[in-house]
């Protein structure tokens, strides 16, 4: 079976690469699902939660979850490449901070930023399976 060869790239980092099946993201021209065979394709990133789903080693499926926040997507050849500023695997995210930091948010403890900040911690409770 054919499978994708997946980069999760963030500026400072490799976050994540790996073989998967299917690759689903937000884009500015909405969600795209890519499989193996895939036609090329160039577009935005949209903050959002990414999902891969790759195979273990042993077998079984394994199912990856991501907040980035913007980027780009490319796709050719069987290859996906995911660059952002910032991403943050879903068992990476520290829960109870990103609690505190949509409490302070919604608090306005940013100031002109607490909008901003309070998606940003949204986003990564929704990929921690939180929100």
């Amino acid at each position: 079976m054919a499978e994708l060869d997946v980069a999760l790239v963030a500026a400072d980092r490799e976050v994540w690469s790996g073989k998967a099946s299917l690759v689903v993201a937000k884009t500015a021209d909405g969600d795209v699902g890519v499989m193996p065979g895939h036609q090329p394709i160039l577009s935005l990133l949209k903050p959002s939660v990414i999902t891969v789903k790759s195979t273990r080693q042993d077998g079984s499926e394994q199912v990856l979850r991501a907040a980035v926040h913007g980027g780009f997507i490319s796709v050719a050849d069987n290859r996906v490449s995911l660059l952002t500023e910032a991403a943050e695997l879903s068992a990476d995210i520290d829960i109870a901070r990103a609690e505190q930091a949509l409490a302070q948010a919604q608090a306005g403890e940013f100031g002109s930023d607490s909008e901003a900040a309070a998606e940003r911690a949204r986003l990564r409770l929704r990929a921690a399976g939180r929100e």
